[in-house]
């Protein structure tokens, strides 16, 4: 059997200032995407037979600038809908719910194209993404990549594991990340958590690279 591969999306403007990011569909910063093109070497020696991406666009340009080929556009794979907590932070938040947590309290409603959704209902999405590629996963030795958001794929974690969605707090999980969950002894269990490669290590070796081969052609 092979691994399941999540792969978070690299920084965005709200990320970087803690603001709840679901449908506002918000490029990369561009140290998002040195941290996105970081993702490839940590994905070079894995077989990867199938790609679930996101729709939004911070994940479908990560999975592009990590070099992951032919990703199928998956709809559950969409970040948690924060309905009218959508670009709040959580410091905002608790000035007036200072008990609140995402995990546990779920978010109150906000216009019609992002009503938010409850914990409850990201765990059902993250189980609706297990259920349709665990057979494939079983079956054969290639790995699968899904490309997607913070909270989502620590919902999805969680239910992996048999635990329940609310339990996705305890993973942290930063931006421009690699991630992978298996088994041991039949037993599902999360085999590496938050690989990175230093976005400004691999941007200087790149240069490095560029500089060497304009030697080389002059």
């Amino acid at each position: 059997m092979g691994e399941l591969i999540l792969v978070r999306h690299g920084e965005t403007a709200w990320s970087l200032s803690g603001q709840h990011t679901g449908s506002t569909d918000l490029p990369m910063t561009a140290h998002g995407e040195d941290e996105a093109r970081a993702v490839a070497p940590l994905l070079r020696e894995r077989h990867i037979g199938l790609v679930l991406v996101s729709p939004l666009a911070r994940a479908r340009r990560t999975a592009e600038l990590a070099g992951l080929k032919d990703p199928r556009i998956t709809s559950d794979l969409h970040e948690w809908d924060y309905g009218a907590y959508e670009g709040i932070t959580t410091a905002d938040i608790h000035t007036t719910r200072p008990d609140w947590s995402l995990w546990t309290d779920g978010v109150p409603p906000g216009p019609a194209d992002h009503p938010g959704e409850q914990p409850g209902d990201v765990g059902a999405r993250a189980d609706r993404v297990l259920g349709g590629i665990m057979d494939t996963l079983r079956a054969g030795d290639d790995d699968i990549a899904l490309v997607s958001h913070g909270h989502f794929l620590r919902v999805l974690t969680a239910r992996y594991l048999g635990l329940s969605p609310a339990a996705g707090a305890l993973f942290q999980l930063t931006t421009g990340t690699v991630s992978r969950l298996g088994l041991e002894h039949g037993n599902p269990v999360i085999t590496a958590w938050n690989l990175t490669v230093p976005a400004s290590s691999f941007r200087a070796a790149s240069r490095g690279k560029k500089k060497l081969s304009s030697r080389s052609a002059g």
